[in-house]
């Protein structure tokens, strides 16, 4: 049946009866099951709903220090050891959704705000690009006339354009934006951007409809088949996400894996990116200040580790909500994608003032800049990435999927990153990061890449020292 037959017939997918029978059947699970489920979720070939929830049920300490294990052992043999680096991008919070949980909400009467123009938004890239960032993800309130769709098409046209010393250019924007029609979502894919995000906040139905009391956010069921009708409308890649806090985050889990699940069967592709954002403070927002089911840094670490293990292929972001101390240990349990020296307010790269938070849609957990976050993972043993290759190489959707199910998209994902952090080092990076970095790669080159292939991508480094910027395969 042609895709846009299956799209149309599409509806609500999420059944919060079968979860909860799900996670209540797996309840207490027998050590050998839980052993078995690791096991197989090591082949890198994903796990079933109730393979899922009796991992979730697991309460055994040494159990869980084995999925951390297992969860480690995925992201290395899917992505290796690269951390791709992006700044959030925000244009706008005028809202007419009432969300309890964000700072934009409509009803936050003390809320500065703001619409930047397109001069503000060039000066914000500017900004982004010498602190040599390469990778945006643009966002905005929902607001019928004040952020519409034209207007961020025009942001993004802007962003696009902003180029600076040293090379500086974006060359990915991903864009967070609320629900479209397919048409609209064939406009916004001739911007030339990269990966279409939307959360569904919570996939728990009544929660939802108390966390969205007025606005178009209140229709579930059209949030919810929103990346449907994106790829319908030709966008390759798109990214899910819960935000964890606003329900028991066991049956969060679930419901992005149903999701993710859905997607692929539909429409042949699961989801590019997960994110998994916790809730943090946020001015005048209730359930921001007081979580309805907060998630532990424990339970936290448990969750990613298990989304890893589920969907193995997708990239797993985490955002500056957390503080450095967290982050760090998180990466190790599978995420590949973070936010850094990020601010959430519009206009915020330019003016870092102390009343910022009362334009921002969340508080930050951290604050330091992109070099101090660079260096702090590259003293880790990660590689900072700004890579963007498989994108302009057409290395989307489909394509995407058949390198990363297998482990084969790290052949690429590898030698870019060292291509794109060189750039970072030569360009941007204090002299502490430059020492930090240079010993890293040397040492990757000597441990990682075999005699062949070590001269191909040493003699690339070579020529970035000579000058080249955005060198790829």
């Amino acid at each position: 049946m042609p895709m846009i037959r299956i799209i149309q017939m599409i509806k609500d997918f999420i059944d919060d009866t079968k979860i909860e029978n799900i996670l209540d059947k797996a309840k207490n699970p027998a050590p050998e099951r839980v052993r078995e489920i690791i096991a197989k979720a090591e082949e890198l070939k994903g796990l079933t709903p109730e393979e899922v929830a009796v991992l979730l049920q697991t309460e055994d300490d040494e159990l869980i220090a084995l999925i951390w294990q297992a969860a480690h052992k995925i992201k290395e043999d899917i992505y290796g050891n690269r951390l791709v680096l992006f700044a959030p991008l925000y244009v706008a919070n005028l809202c007419a959704n009432n969300c309890l949980y964000c700072g934009f909400r409509r009803d936050n009467m003390e809320l500065n705000r703001v619409a930047l123009t397109m001069d503000q938004i060039a000066k914000e890239v500017q900004v982004l690009e010498r602190e040599g960032h390469k990778r945006l993800l643009m966002l905005c309130g929902e607001h019928p006339s004040r952020s519409s769709l034209e207007y961020f098409m025009e942001a993004i046209e802007t962003a696009y354009s902003v180029k600076t010393e040293h090379g500086g250019e974006i060359r990915r924007i991903n864009v967070e934006i609320a629900p479209l029609e397919v048409d609209e979502y064939k406009q916004l894919k001739k911007t030339g951007i990269g990966t279409v995000v939307l959360f569904q906040e919570t996939y728990h139905h009544e929660t939802y409809k108390v966390m969205h009391p007025s606005g178009p956010k209140k229709d579930y069921a059209k949030r919810l088949t929103a990346m449907h009708r994106a790829q319908e409308g030709g966008i390759n890649d798109v990214g899910i996400g819960a935000l964890f806090g606003l329900y028991d985050y066991k049956f969060e889990v679930l419901g992005l894996l149903f999701h993710a699940l859905q997607l692929e069967q539909d429409c042949g592709v699961g989801p590019h990116t997960m994110s998994v954002p916790r809730l943090e403070p946020a001015f005048n927002a209730p359930a921001a200040i007081k979580p309805p089911h907060p998630v532990s840094d424990h339970d936290f670490k448990k969750l990613v580790a298990i989304i890893r293990m589920a969907v193995p292929y997708t990239g797993m972001i985490l955002s500056t909500r957390e503080n450095p101390s967290l982050r760090s240990e998180v990466f190790a349990l599978g995420i590949s994608q973070i936010s850094a020296g990020s601010r959430t307010n519009p206009g915020g790269y330019q003016e870092d003032s102390s009343d910022a938070f009362r334009a921002a849609q969340f508080n930050l957990g951290d604050t330091r800049t992109l070099d101090e976050v660079i260096l702090d993972i590259t003293e880790h043993g990660h590689i900072p990435s700004f890579c963007t290759a498989c994108y302009r190489l057409g290395r989307t959707g489909k394509d995407f999927m058949d390198l990363a199910k297998p482990g084969l998209i790290q052949k690429f994902c590898q030698s870019n990153a060292l291509f794109s952090f060189k750039e970072y080092l030569f360009d941007y990076a204090s002299t502490a990061t430059r020492e930090a970095g240079e010993k890293l790669i040397q040492k990757i080159l000597d441990e990682k890449f075999k005699t062949k292939r070590k001269k191909m991508v040493c003699d690339r480094l070579q020529k970035i020292e000579d000058g080249a910027r955005d060198v790829y395969i």
